[in-house]
């Protein structure tokens, strides 16, 4: 691969060697094992003292691909493709803590990985102490003597508030700690954390990396030393994305930056015309001039995402009403589809939280979610006018 190649090339320009057919594009290997063409070959690779592919729970042709491409995207050194989403984020916690150790956090974070750092992790000794996104002079005094890790989601779902990614590195180089990013709904063709100092990345490729809603899969990427840390937990504990979940992951990213482009645009339009609604009593966006970290937005994001959310004066029955009128819009919990989805995180994604917990991570009773789908803007305001008129 080109490295002078700007990222969209590499995305699509990127695969394996051609096989003696000659392929245009990869081709999928679906296979559990692969040979070897003598016991000193097998007992070599085995031993790390030649390359080659042993166990498709280890690594796969296919899933190599995928791997490589997005490390070209995210600027990053090495990687390895899970499951789910949220296998990668486990891993991402797993994989670099003990018994003992201590996480900062931000608070706003997606349910599940709250789920893991006040329920799971605990149990194993590992303790975390939560700190506000936006609140930087907070975060040095959360570091404790036993602190490894620190662990952001930026933007945040769904709230979207911002982590300043420059401050988070800096805070993490000068208390030698891990800087763990999810950068799931952002993506790398918006911001890129390695850039900022992150040591890991996650992803959910189930999101906006595959963008049509077929397959689950996760992404952990960073630095070769992190990720000889995080692999060889992955390779043994078995949460490896199936070869075919990877080649389709794979094709979806050559249209990523296209694809991301139309979501921003419209979610900007949609955001800027929601303000405008009676019934709206406040709009979530990184990109718009009302948002609190409008200027922090600016520096570290190219555009503002391709996820809305918004507050409606009649609270949760006003969401439910919205929701129920949708025709166009589909009703679901998953996000970075074609086809725009409505959510209300009170009742479905954070519904494990306490009401104070959703309060302090701010979600209300009236926030509805909005992934932004590609449909034409204008289908998708009157589809939403017929919920808003209730």
């Amino acid at each position: 691969m080109n490295k002078n190649w700007q990222p969209q090339t590499r995305a699509i320009r990127g695969q394996m060697d051609k096989t003696q057919y000659g392929e245009h594009s990869a081709p999928l290997f679906l296979t559990s094992s692969f040979t070897f063409n003598s016991a000193e070959e097998m007992a070599a690779t085995f031993a790390g003292e030649r390359e080659g592919i042993i166990y498709s729970r280890y690594n796969n042709p296919s899933v190599d691909e995928l791997i490589g491409k997005a490390c070209a995207l995210e600027g990053t050194e090495a990687g390895f493709a899970t499951a789910s989403g949220m296998a990668a984020v486990f891993a991402s916690l797993a994989a670099l803590v003990k018994q003992g150790d201590h996480i900062v956090a931000t608070r706003a974070l997606f349910g599940s990985t709250h789920q893991l750092l006040t329920n799971f992790l605990p149990k194993w000794g590992v303790t975390h102490t939560y700190v506000e996104p936006d609140q930087l002079e907070t975060w040095a005094a959360a570091v404790q003597d036993n602190t490894v890790l620190f662990c952001t989601e930026t933007p945040s779902n769904p709230g979207l508030k911002l982590v300043d990614l420059e401050a988070a590195g800096k805070l993490c180089k000068a208390h030698d700690l891990l800087f763990v990013v999810d950068n799931c709904f952002a993506t790398p063709v918006i911001q890129r954390p390695a850039e900022f100092g992150a040591d890991l990345i996650t992803h959910s490729v189930t999101k906006w990396m595959d963008g049509q809603g077929r397959v689950l899969g996760g992404l952990l990427l960073g630095t070769q030393e992190v990720m000889d840390r995080v692999t060889a937990f992955c390779r043994h504990t078995g949460p490896a994305m199936s070869p075919f979940n990877a080649w389709t992951v794979s094709k979806s990213l050559e249209t990523l930056h296209l694809r991301m482009d139309a979501h921003c645009r419209s979610a900007f339009a949609l955001a800027t015309w929601l303000e405008a609604q009676a019934s709206v009593t406040k709009v979530h966006y990184p990109f718009l001039e009302s948002h609190p970290q409008h200027g922090l937005a600016k520096r570290q994001m190219s555009a503002g995402g391709g996820l809305v959310s918004f507050e409606l004066a009649g609270g949760a029955a006003a969401a439910q009403r919205l929701l129920n009128a949708a025709e166009l819009c589909t009703r679901s919990s998953n996000l970075g589809d074609t086809r725009t989805i409505l959510t209300h995180p009170a009742t479905t994604t954070h519904s494990k939280l306490s009401p104070e917990e959703r309060a302090a991570v701010g979600i209300s009773d009236g926030l509805v979610r909005m992934s932004v789908g590609l449909e034409a803007v204008v289908d998708i305001q009157e589809d939403l006018l017929r919920g808003l008129a209730h």
